[in-house]
């Protein structure tokens, strides 16, 4: 019995979710809940509808075991719709509340929705560790337990709210990831709150959520490196004012691999202390190299970084002498390591090898204009 109605004769001068007579006007006064009572296997994307006959709608409530349904009674008081897809597997009571010639009377009705053999989750929000404070560029990368085949009904259920407005897309780069991008970096120090109102949507192919996401996000200083490869050397701001120069050593550019690449990246993890292996080589190989270093803040998925380099001082601030990633003192790369937040900006200039917008997080090279095309929404 998925999607019936269910009516109620309301008799004036009653007061119950039943009963039959006649009005003085020899009019019936009825409300009709949709889907009816007894109901099974109700699609989560169905509304709930409540329809009201010679008699005003009071107040309609939902209850239920899965996620708090509202909805939107119309200005002449007749009808309610609900306003959002219902929780699948779930229990529902609705419970509308009328008004005829003064008389009140209740009619309700209780239905079960269709439990889906498979069902779209999210596995993963990023950021997401607790109490961090993340940089201006951060975006927010949405990964789901699936592919997913309606990606437009998805995307329509994501929200993005920040404290201080700023406009943003999302761009799908995968079939089962999303990731949101601002048109200008976020302003530092604000929360940015996330939801998916997920539960109930039709995914395609007979795939429903399971469950809503809220998330908020930190957004901390606007700290903001920028170094010049071919001078060696990088400046770093926090929201507005010159923190310190740092003297590195960069790809020595014999081999694109070994050239560090220009372009907006943005920090994306550090470790202390990390491995590090000549890509593509083994033991025995010409080139291959492995290396444990210290302080190390990741920049790509290319494997670069900056780090600590106590053997390549003597070249820091006057040439580049590295596999690609950044070589800092010590003390520099302790200082840099400590201070960094997942988000934070490094753009890199004097190299004649750009980074791509998918290496890493590095998708402020993309412009946004190009960057709203991946929207489902576009």
């Amino acid at each position: 019995m998925a999607g019936g109605t269910g009516v109620a004769v309301l008799v004036a001068g009653c007061s119950g979710s039943g009963g039959s007579g006649e009005l003085a006007s020899n009019e019936t006064a009825t409300v009709t809940i949709t889907p009816g009572n007894g109901s099974a296997s109700v699609k989560p994307d169905s509304p709930i509808e409540v329809k009201a006959s010679n008699t005003t709608l009071e107040n309609v409530t939902v209850r239920g075991e899965g996620v708090s349904i509202t909805g939107k009674l119309s200005a002449d008081r007749r009808t309610w719709r609900s306003d959002r897809t219902l929780t699948p597997g779930a229990s529902y009571t609705v419970t509308a509340q009328s008004r005829h010639d003064g008389k009140p009377a209740t009619a309700t009705s209780t239905f079960t929705t269709l439990k889906p053999a498979r069902t779209l989750s999210v596995i993963d929000v990023t950021p997401n560790l607790k109490g961090e404070k993340v940089g201006v560029g951060m975006p927010i990368m949405v990964r789901f337990n699936r592919p997913v085949a309606d990606r437009a009904a998805v995307e329509r259920v994501l929200r993005v709210t920040p404290e201080k407005p700023v406009e943003g897309a999302w761009r799908w780069i995968a079939s089962d990831q999303v990731i949101y991008r601002t048109r200008t970096y976020w302003a530092p120090h604000q929360k940015v709150r996330f939801s998916a109102r997920l539960a109930g949507v039709p995914a395609g192919k007979g795939v429903y959520g399971t469950k809503d996401i809220d998330q908020t996000i930190s957004i901390g200083a606007a700290q903001i490196t920028t170094g010049n490869i071919s001078k060696h050397r990088m400046t770093v701001t926090r929201d507005g004012k010159k923190l310190r120069t740092v003297p590195f050593s960069a790809g020595n550019g014999q081999t694109r691999e070994y050239t560090t690449t220009s372009g907006v990246h943005l920090l994306m993890e550090k470790a202390s202390p990390v491995k590090m292996i000549s890509p593509g080589r083994k033991k025995g190989d010409l080139g291959y190299y492995e290396t444990v270093v210290n302080y190390a803040v990741r920049f790509s998925s290319s494997g670069e970084y900056t780090h600590a380099a106590p053997w390549s001082v003597g070249s820091q601030g006057y040439a580049n002498v590295s596999h690609g990633c950044l070589n800092l003192s010590t003390a520099n790369a302790k200082w840099y390591y400590d201070i960094m937040q997942r988000g934070d900006v490094l753009k890199l200039t004097g190299s004649d090898r750009e980074v791509e917008w998918n290496n890493g997080w590095s998708f402020w090279q993309e412009s946004f204009a190009d960057w709203k095309k991946g929207s489902a929404l576009s």
